[in-house]
């Protein structure tokens, strides 16, 4: 018998269990069912990150926010198609100005995660590593891959607890990311200065910042691409 460690045998089981449910056997393939994609999610989340490397990624283009320590916390958090690639910087308010518009543009036919960070003007570091570029949507989009962090008082994510798909949504006035209740994990106003972050059932995050509504006082979107 084929030997399945830890966290892989909870989705093994589930599997297991659909297709013993429909066929008395173990040897077909199933699609990947709601539940199967939050235990994926949930076992990732759980699984320890490996320390193989250990130097921070490398930068196209210039930061004021990220420091060597923030980035090697955050890249043992990075899905898998984004690790490997230099960090390029694709959207800053310092060089693009504070307007969510220009920061739609700057992504557009973009096809990578967007790392966004945020410092506020109590110089409180966190943000968001989403699964896809941002654009403007009439619905939430994105998938469990999508997190949200934050350094103070210390680093900590949030991943997808699987209570709902309310990834992302954007239009031009505002964009939020997570969501359940009213209440936003991270939301942002056009101008891309005022912001607010409340617990959400998408994330089950505690606020990123000590008072839930902030100023921004720097912004800064990183995709992972090749250069």
């Amino acid at each position: 018998m084929q030997l399945i460690k830890a966290p892989y045998a909870k989705i093994y089981n589930i599997i297991k269990t659909q297709t013993m449910s429909e066929s008395g056997s173990v040897d077909e393939v199933l699609p990947m069912s709601e539940e199967y994609r939050r235990a994926f999610y949930s076992s990732a989340a759980d699984t320890p990150s490996l320390d193989i490397e250990l130097s921070p990624p490398d930068l196209i283009g210039k930061t004021e926010i990220l420091t060597d320590e923030h980035r090697e916390s955050l890249c043992r958090h990075l899905p898998a198609r984004a690790e490997g690639y230099a960090w390029t910087l694709v959207f800053s308010t310092s060089q693009h100005g504070f307007s969510l518009n220009s920061m739609y543009r700057k992504m557009y036919k973009l096809e990578s995660p967007i790392l966004l960070v945020i410092q506020d003007t109590d110089n409180n570091v966190f943000g968001a590593l989403t699964s896809c570029a941002l654009h403007v949507s009439d619905h939430f989009y994105g998938t469990g891959e999508s997190l949200l962090f934050r350094f103070t008082p210390h680093f900590q994510v949030y991943n997808w607890t699987g209570e709902n798909l309310y990834f992302i949504k954007g239009n031009n006035e505002s964009l939020s990311i997570g969501a359940g209740d009213g209440k936003f994990g991270l939301w942002l106003d056009g101008d891309l200065y005022l912001g607010r972050t409340e617990t959400c059932k998408t994330y089950g995050n505690d606020p990123l910042t000590p008072k839930v509504d902030f100023v921004v006082k720097t912004l800064e979107c990183w995709a992972f691409i090749s250069s």
